[in-house]
C-alpha cells in the first residue's frame, strides 16, 4: 500500500493545503476535508508519509465527535461517500474512511490545550519556573507526573512556526472572556470524559489540544478530535512517573528525527521502512484499543 500524499479532486476548488489535509470548498455551507498519509514533525512535512495513517486520524475524529457531542456539538456532517454529493463517488477509493463533509464555522484562532500530565512544553515550563502557562503546579512533580486536576493550558495558533504558549489571563484579552471561560469550561468537559474512557481500556490522555468554531455565533468543536496526531497517548500499565514514557502517537517520529541530530534545519531526512513500518503499528494499536470494532457499523 502506498502513501496518499496529495488528492485529486477535480470538480471543488482545493482551499486548503495543510500539514496533513486537504480540503475542499464543496458550497458555501459545507467542505470536504481528506486526511492524507503526509506526516510533519518540527514545523516540516516529511518526504515519504506513513500509508492508511490519514484513515485511523479521519476515524479517530470520527468517533470523538460522536462520543463528545453530548458535551457540545461539532461540524460533522457525513463521513460516508455515499452520503456525499453524487459527483464525489468518481473519487470514493480515494475519499472513503479518510474524509468527512463538515459544517463551514468560523474558526476560533487559539488552541485550547488541556493537560493531565507532565510533558513536553508543560514539563519543560515546570522545570523553569514550576508553573505551565502563568498555572502554578505542586513542587517536587517529575517527568509523566498525573497532574492533581487537568489544567488548561491555550497556545496560538499559528500557520507556520511554532504555536506560543500563553495563559488564560492573555487569551481573555485576545477573545472575548466570556467565549474564553466557555472555551475552557467545554475542554476540560472533553478531556475529562475522554480520559474516563481511555483508562477504562488502560490507556492515558496525557494531553491533547481541540479547536473550536462559531457557526451563527454557537460554539462548535471543529478540526480534529484526540487523535495521535492532537494527543499524547500512554499505557497505563507501563505508566511510572520519572521517566519518558512510551508513545502511541507522532511521538515515535520526532524521537527518530532527534536520534539522526535532526530538529527542523537543514534537508529534511526521509523515514526508513522500519520507521514508517513502526508509526504505523503505534497509530493502529491505539485505534484499536479506543474504537469499538462494531462502531463504524452501527453509528
Amino acid at each position: 500500500m502506498e502513501a496518499l500524499i496529495t488528492t485529486t479532486i477535480k470538480n471543488y476548488p482545493l482551499i486548503r493545503k495543510g500539514k496533513v489535509r486537504d480540503i475542499y470548498q464543496i458550497d458555501d455551507h459545507r467542505l470536504l476535508i481528506i486526511a492524507t498519509d503526509r506526516i510533519s514533525a518540527f514545523d516540516s512535512i516529511l518526504p515519504n508519509g506513513i500509508p492508511g495513517r490519514g484513515k485511523i486520524l479521519n476515524q479517530m475524529s470520527v468517533f470523538w465527535f460522536k462520543y463528545t457531542e453530548d458535551i457540545i456539538p461539532n461540524h460533522l456532517l457525513a463521513w460516508r461517500v455515499k452520503d456525499y454529493p453524487t459527483d464525489l463517488i468518481e473519487w470514493e477509493d480515494e475519499l472513503e474512511g479518510r474524509s468527512m463533509l463538515v459544517k463551514i464555522a468560523d474558526r476560533i484562532d487559539i488552541e485550547c490545550v488541556v493537560r493531565g500530565y507532565l510533558a513536553g512544553s508543560g514539563w519543560r515550563s515546570y522545570q523553569k519556573n514550576g508553573t505551565v502557562c502563568g498555572i502554578k503546579l505542586p513542587e517536587g512533580l517529575g517527568l509523566s507526573a498525573r497532574l492533581p486536576e487537568p489544567i488548561f493550558t491555550p497556545s496560538t495558533k499559528a500557520e507556520t512556526g511554532h504555536d506560543e504558549n500563553i495563559s488564560f489571563h492573555r487569551m481573555s484579552k485576545m477573545i472575548d472572556p466570556q467565549l474564553a471561560e466557555k472555551l475552557k469550561e467545554t475542554s476540560l468537559a472533553l478531556y475529562i470524559k475522554a480520559r474516563d474512557y481511555a483508562l477504562d481500556k488502560n490507556i492515558i490522555i496525557a494531553d491533547t489540544k481541540f479547536e473550536f468554531g462559531l457557526l451563527k455565533d454557537k460554539l462548535i468543536l471543529i478540526d480534529e478530535a484526540l487523535s495521535p496526531d492532537s494527543s499524547r497517548f500512554w499505557n497505563l500499565l507501563d505508566w511510572e512517573e520519572g521517566v519518558t514514557q512510551k508513545s502511541y502517537d507522532k511521538e515515535y517520529i520526532r524521537e527518530y528525527l532527534r536520534s539522526i541530530g535532526w530538529m527542523g534545519d537543514g534537508p529534511i531526512p526521509t523515514l526508513p521502512p522500519e520507521v514508517v513500518e513502526g508509526t504505523l503499528k503505534k497509530y493502529n494499536t491505539i485505534f484499536k484499543n479506543l474504537v469499538p470494532p462494531t462502531f463504524f457499523e452501527k453509528a
